[in-house]
């Protein structure tokens, strides 16, 4: 008798819904099949009215199921509003559309006019190996775009992204995140404003202020750009910074591929190293991080402020390398090569190319170098300039020497030799001596710096002193020859020495003139001279000369 009961009761409900424009049918008709829309119930255990609670809808329990188009829901009960063509499901809630997209959740609102399913707590969207979890989520099937508002997490089966909002397209695999963004991998952390990602490429597209940290040393910050999670590439724009523990750089735009430690850097760089207390300017560079190098080109400038006198150096070329002392213990150097030309308030320089080696804290200075220092210029085939904490410690220069220092319009004193050293204090000359073939031509001052005469002297060697930046005294052996003219009486063809250049013209004037290029006239280029061996005899002429004995 209660089966009969049961069986009446059904027919009724089903009776009652068609009443309302129901589509509860297994089979619906041509009509009805016009109309993609439309939700059907597929099986409930039990139906049953509540007038009082909600009285436009069945309410529908045990083993619940509904079908609209290809999405199927399935719940433990749920409030059918076939009127308003929608559904609320309670427990186990559970979407699917085809074999790869599942969404569950605890609480569903679905509107089969609008295609749109609210899912609250345990929310749980699964489309292949990315899963997204969430306590809210609304899921638009009208574009297959699931958002969430109030905190949530995706996991491609590599990373995990974690933000506050966020919305995730099936179609095309691409995520937006917004607000406290974090993407969490073995291989690295980002944290971010703004971030798209997509879980098929598993590129990251930075769209909003972003920290990358590769380990302890390595960081990245970039406002717009793109990472591939997988290769672990970046292409970075707009000012992006890298770091590599103290070291950084700067640039417009920045190519880094992380597992190799390559950068490619373009525009407007600023490659700091605090720890050497230098920078490297220009607007290309290619940097390896492993091996601890940096080269710049196009308008490369490095700028040492290891001194209270900061120096700015141009090159075409500039090179930042480390190298180990066969140890742990790492030195740094900085090679600049064609068209070298240096400017600080106490110094400029301008040759060819140049090292600065920290071992030694020296810059040596090679093909046709120049050195000026107040109104001191200083040449010779190879100057080397030693550093202290301060300023110029000391200058070394090598064969075809010259010492000139300008005493009005066209007298200079003068000396060259074959070698020289040069001793500063405070950054000014204090001392010079020279050693091998001294020539000098000097012209002394009286007590209120008016010319009284020129000196000229011939030595092996002589030392010379300097005072308020100019000549004071010169000290030679007592074997050395020389004369002393009156002003007035001073031979003209005696005044400079054969090697005597004045190459005021050459001098950088400020740290913007080091990019102006200005070298010496051809017929003042230092000629070519070989140090390193003994010129040999023809054979020609050994032969000649054993006849003749």
């Amino acid at each position: 008798m209660t089966k009969i009961k049961i069986f009446i009761f059904l027919l009724l409900s089903v009776a009652a819904m068609h009443a309302q424009g129901a589509f509860l049918h297994q089979v619906p008709d041509s009509t009805v099949a016009k109309s993609p829309t439309y939700v059907y119930m597929l099986h409930a255990d039990s139906t049953k009215f509540d007038k009082v609670r909600v009285p436009d809808a069945f309410i529908l329990v045990g083993d619940v199921s509904f079908r609209r188009d290809s999405m199927y829901m399935f719940c433990d009960s749920a409030y059918f509003y076939s009127k308003k063509n929608s559904v609320r499901a309670f427990g186990n809630v559970k979407m699917e559309q085809g074999d790869t997209l599942f969404l569950y959740g605890d609480y569903l609102e679905y509107d089969g006019n609008t295609n749109l399913a609210r899912v609250r707590n345990n929310v749980r969207l699964i489309d292949k190996e990315t899963v997204l979890e969430t306590d809210s989520l609304d899921f638009d099937r009208n574009i297959n775009m699931g958002y969430y508002f109030n905190g949530g997490s995706l996991f491609d089966g590599e990373s995990t992204l974690e933000s506050m909002w966020g919305e995730y397209r099936v179609g095309t695999k691409e995520a937006m995140f917004n607000d406290q963004v974090s993407l969490s991998n073995p291989q690295f952390n980002l944290h971010s404003d703004t971030l798209v990602y997509n879980t098929a490429s598993k590129v990251a597209t930075i769209v909003g202020p972003t920290d990358i940290y590769n380990g302890a040393e390595n960081h990245i910050y970039s406002e717009l750009g793109r990472y591939n999670t997988a290769s672990r590439q970046a292409t970075l724009l707009k000012r992006s910074v890298l770091y590599n523990g103290a070291k950084n750089v700067t640039a417009d735009s920045i190519f880094y591929d992380i597992p190799s430690g390559v950068s490619e850097v373009f525009g407007d760089i600023r490659y700091i190293d605090p720890e050497n207390h230098n920078m490297l300017v220009g607007d290309y560079g290619y940097m390896n991080e492993f091996v601890d190098s940096a080269y710049v080109t196009r308008k490369a400038v490095v700028v040492d402020f290891s001194q209270k006198d900061s120096l700015f150096l141009h090159a075409d070329t500039i090179w930042a390398v480390s190298g180990n002392i066969e140890t742990d213990s790492l030195y740094r150097q900085i090679r600049a090569y064609h068209g070298v030309r240096a400017f600080s308030k106490s110094m400029q320089a301008s040759c060819d190319s140049l090292v600065f080696d920290s071992r030694d804290s020296c810059m040596t200075m090679y093909k046709d170098p120049i050195l000026w220092n107040e109104g001191i210029q200083l040449l010779g085939e190879q100057i080397k300039m030693y550093m202290d904490t301060a300023s110029i410690d000391w200058v070394h220069v090598i064969n075809q020497t010259l010492y000139a220092e300008a005493m009005d319009s066209v007298n200079y004193n003068q000396i060259n030799g074959r070698e020289m050293k040069f001793y500063f204090a405070d950054g000014k000359l204090k001392e010079m001596h020279v050693i091998g073939g001294a020539n000098v031509i000097y012209f002394p001052m009286d007590e209120d710096s008016v010319l009284v005469g020129m000196n000229t002297t011939l030595a092996g060697k002589i030392s010379a002193y300097m005072k308020d930046g100019q000549m004071d005294r010169i000290v030679v052996p007592n074997q050395s020859k020389g004369v002393f003219y009156p002003l007035s009486k001073a031979p003209a063809d005696a005044k400079y020495l054969e090697n005597f250049g004045w190459f005021d013209y050459v001098r950088p004037q400020n740290k913007d003139d080091i990019f102006n290029k200005r070298g010496k006239n051809k017929d003042m280029l230092l000629k070519i001279i070989r140090h390193d061996r003994i010129p040999l005899p023809s054979l020609e002429r050994f032969n000649k000369d054993n006849k003749a004995q």
